[in-house]
């Protein structure tokens, strides 16, 4: 059946994003230097300091539903089943993966940019006067199987976010008329606690990307 189309309300659901452990999402190079950092992280181009995409997390809460209620795509790809949320938990909030045609409407998540808290920005500051830019380095490199060794060659170095850094979240569900708008809110509160649990960004299986979510629902 066809959602009716008429906004309702906002939910906001706000809060802190804090780094448990250092936490790493690629940025690109645009120039390179001799003797320059081959893996930079994300920062804004004007203010240059870095922050969390609102796509990087709506994707990983997206993919923790998705594999947490089975709606993967038998292709490996993103639910683009369009079924209504009894059924599909995902499509309705996040909305049907490469379908352009379906009943369910908008979807009902925005998930703004997350950017330095002013505390966070003040006490990494002084990393700024190191020359590191808000961030820290960590060097890794790969061992031999046959020896035990470092292999050689296999030195790289990746820039974090430090631990301890917060970040302000600020996400938004849109609520039309005929929404069951506390089954919606339960499943993000629920991606969230799977977040906590899991990664942000990438490396995270070797230790990067562990955040604790502290939020609340503000009621529109």
């Amino acid at each position: 059946m066809t959602q009716t189309l008429k906004l309702k309300k906002y939910i906001t659901i706000q809060g802190k994003l804090i780094c448990k452990t250092g936490l790493r999402i690629g940025g690109s190079k645009e120039e390179l230097e001799i003797g320059g950092l081959d893996n930079p992280i994300i920062r804004d181009p004007v203010d240059e300091l870095p922050y969390i995409p609102g796509s990087s997390i709506k994707g990983k809460l997206r993919s923790l539903l998705e594999y947490k209620y089975n709606r993967v795509a038998p292709n490996g790809n993103p639910c683009g089943c369009g079924k209504p949320l009894d059924e599909c938990p995902v499509c309705t909030i996040f909305g049907p993966h490469m379908k352009p045609t379906h009943d369910l409407g908008p979807s009902r998540l925005i998930v703004r940019d997350c950017l330095l808290s002013e505390e966070s920005r003040a006490n990494l500051a002084r990393l700024e006067k190191q020359g590191l830019g808000y961030s820290e380095l960590k060097t890794e490199n790969i061992i031999d199987r046959r020896t035990g060794t470092a292999r050689a060659g296999g030195l790289r170095t990746m820039e974090r976010v430090p631990k301890g850094t917060e970040f302000n979240l600020n996400i938004s569900v849109r609520v039309f008329e005929q929404d069951d708008e506390a089954k919606m809110v339960g499943y993000v509160k629920e991606a969230l606690e799977l977040l906590q649990k899991d990664y942000l960004g990438g490396s995270g299986t070797r230790g990067y990307g562990w955040v604790e979510v502290q939020y609340e629902v503000v009621p529109d």
